[in-house]
């Protein structure tokens, strides 16, 4: 779990990140004009007009990190490599209490070959606060907003972490147009609040106690973002590639009396998201905890490159 249950837990010595039970060049190809036929110079013209207007297109994407503006409010995104024809871009989703500035290392190293972007939901590092509460359909018209003004008119890889992970898997349903592969990194439980509730129940004591509690208050939209996350059922995304990437080094066993329960319940949350597509993978990282992406970048960085490369040849 990240963050402010994260550092709470860290703090008294217990589990290291119950983090979302807490929060959680290729380029266009030249075309070659033939003496054939009318017809062929027609449409070799034609379609050097369409890559010109692409890359003219593409130079107007922003690079580098910058605030833009969604719905009235100010949102920072971070983009870096360049468009590759036919590819789609990744769009990376932190966890909550992170910034974009986490996603730093793997968003330089997938920029090599793809276009690559981030951003901080509202309630997140340097974006602006919320107006007022919020809920996944909302997260999601800002996703959709930012999606808008990094990707063009390209197709999408949506890779989340931890509470990124359980927003893009909710959003991805609705937006099969533009999502075309999914990357979950140890993503939220789609039944979070009671998986949480039956492995700490109101019987507990000791520290379990306060984690419950304060995730379940997270949950309940009481975070920076403040962000409702309900649980429900993981609805089909269709047959798009989908990676389901679950840390394997049992960090929530470290809680007392409850751990093992919890380990449990989070593998099966993890199972569930397979529902999401008739392409849905299920791997362990076998040496990461919950930050998969940090404690082994290659895996991440392997899965997306996966799925992007799916995602081109759809």
């Amino acid at each position: 779990m990240e963050d402010i249950v994260f550092r709470s837990i860290r703090s008294n010595g217990t589990a290291t990140a119950l983090v979302w039970l807490c929060c959680t060049a290729a380029g266009a190809g030249l075309v070659g004009c033939s003496d054939s036929s009318d017809t062929e110079d027609a449409d070799a013209a034609g379609g050097a007009s369409a890559a010109a207007q692409e890359r003219t297109a593409d130079e107007d994407l922003l690079t580098g990190t910058e605030k833009i503006d969604v719905g009235g409010q100010s949102v920072n995104v971070s983009c870096s490599g360049s468009p590759a024809a036919g590819r789609p871009v990744v769009v990376l989703l932190s966890g909550g209490g992170d910034d974009l500035t986490k996603l730093a290392g793997i968003q330089k190293t997938l920029s090599a070959g793809d276009r690559v972007c981030s951003y901080d939901r509202l309630g997140q590092g340097a974006s602006d606060k919320p107006a007022g509460p919020q809920t996944i359909e909302s997260t999601g018209k800002v996703l959709t907003g930012v999606i808008e003004q990094v990707a063009g008119d390209r197709p999408v890889v949506l890779a989340g972490h931890s509470l990124g992970g359980l927003i893009s898997a909710r959003y991805a349903p609705d937006h099969t147009d533009r999502v075309k592969g999914l990357v979950l990194m140890d993503a939220t439980s789609p039944t979070q609040n009671a998986d949480l509730a039956r492995e700490i129940p109101d019987s507990a004591t000791g520290p379990a106690v306060e984690l419950r509690e304060q995730t379940l208050a997270i949950l309940g939209g009481k975070g920076p973002e403040k962000l409702t996350v309900t649980d429900g059922e993981v609805r089909s995304a269709g047959d798009i590639p989908v990676e389901v990437i679950r840390h394997g080094k049992e960090y929530l066993a470290t809680v007392p009396e409850y751990g093992q329960g919890l380990e449990r319940a989070w593998l099966g949350g993890q199972r569930k998201w397979l529902a999401l597509s008739e392409r849905s993978e299920l791997s362990t990282a076998e040496n990461s905890e919950h930050y998969i992406y940090a404690d082994e970048p290659e895996v991440a960085v392997r899965a997306i490159r996966k799925v992007a490369d799916q995602a081109a040849q759809d």
